[in-house]
């Protein structure tokens, strides 16, 4: 049988074991002081004052928007290429979805469209950065455009926890961040999980009170919420992974070094751009390739395991067309989607492993 080589890798030590058995056999399950730990410890990490643990990344993106007055008519201004979360709260909130096109390069949000369709909608409220597969958006273009359309900036960090744009770190970057911890992320809770970042105290105080049945903090129900809370047992995962991101980052991008030596050569393959001015924290690796499908095949008959970062792209999704009254067009992310692959990409992957998937994807084309 032939070895294979995984897609990704969830590390869980004893360390983290104990830290956790340690909560369940405390009692302490919700609202208790590991929560509270690990917000202190990621706001830190991104340099703000505030964070809110929830649920899911998706949660962190709907209360965010949900606190910063998103709601019907409002039109948002958020990418196609990414994972569905980044749109789906923006229709649950009655708002309207403004797709922009990305950078061919960098695969986020390109400036240049996101100025023509801001200055083309009707009621523009929020921009939606994505700093996808761990490379953060030009915010720069962004914030031009935000400061000129009073637009509220959340960030969509779910695949950039820990990268910097300018020497910042993502979250510190527009109004609020949003952070995915499911397991496949750069850093998990052992199971679902989120958090929201930001310097804003009035939209962190209305966040809390949203994840929580929307009580405030003497148990009086201020407003209507849900139950959008994070759980001790999975904040105490968090800490100790927390403690690991900077070093699993730093062999995340050893890794897609490894990867870009050995596939520079390759004229069919096109590789990954890191910005000079931000730091890139490979999340997923993708290239482009023109036989994505046959290259998959090839692969995965050699027990190599790949992913596709997006296909449909969102606006294309059966969802969106009966959400949409019109479905724009948005020629670099459709070209996109039909040429993008994943290669293998976590923090333990060995060269071994690297120069196997390189070796076959030159043997695919030669």
């Amino acid at each position: 049988m032939t070895e294979q080589v995984p897609f990704t890798d969830v590390y869980v030590d004893d360390t983290i074991v104990e830290r956790v058995v340690e909560t369940v056999e405390s009692r302490r399950y919700v609202k208790g002081p590991r929560v509270e730990e690990l917000e202190a410890q990621f706001a830190e990490t991104c340099g703000v004052d505030h964070a809110v643990g929830v649920s899911s990344g998706t949660a962190a993106l709907y209360l965010t928007m949900k606190a910063a007055g998103i709601g019907p008519g409002d039109d948002v201004l958020v990418p196609a290429h990414t994972f569905f979360a980044t749109v789906s709260p923006v229709v649950e909130l009655g708002a309207n979805p403004v797709f922009v096109d990305v950078d061919p390069q960098t695969y986020t949000m390109s400036g240049t469209d996101l100025a023509e369709k801001a200055e083309d909608a009707e009621s523009p409220e929020a921009v939606v950065p994505v700093h996808l597969y761990g490379q953060p958006a030009a915010m720069d273009a962004i914030h031009g455009v935000s400061d000129a359309h009073d637009l509220t900036v959340i960030e969509d960090s779910c695949q950039a926890h820990g990268a910097t744009y300018r020497g910042d770190p993502t979250g510190s970057l527009g109004d609020a961040g949003c952070f995915s911890f499911y397991p496949s992320k750069n850093m998990t809770v052992a199971g679902d999980g989120g958090i929201l970042v930001t310097d804003d105290a009035d939209l962190a105080r209305t966040a809390r009170e949203l994840r929580n049945h929307g009580r405030d903090g003497e148990g009086n129900h201020v407003r209507v919420g849900l139950n959008h809370r994070m759980n001790e047992t999975s904040a105490a995962a968090g800490i100790e992974q927390l403690s690991h991101l900077a070093d699993w980052n730093a062999e995340r991008a050893a890794a897609a070094e490894r990867y870009n030596e050995r596939l520079d050569d390759v004229d069919a393959v096109e590789l990954p751009m890191q910005m000079d001015d931000a730091t890139h924290v490979y999340h997923l690796y993708v290239v482009q390739v023109p036989d994505r499908d046959g290259l998959r095949t090839h692969l995965d008959a050699k027990g190599i395991q790949t992913g596709v970062h997006y296909d449909p792209p969102v606006h294309q999704t059966p969802a969106m067309r009966d959400a949409l009254d019109e479905i724009p067009s948005l020629p670099v992310t459709e070209e996109l989607s039909k040429r993008i692959v994943s290669l293998p990409m976590h923090p333990r992957i060995t060269d071994e492993e690297i120069d196997r998937v390189a070796s076959e994807i030159r043997g695919y084309h030669e």
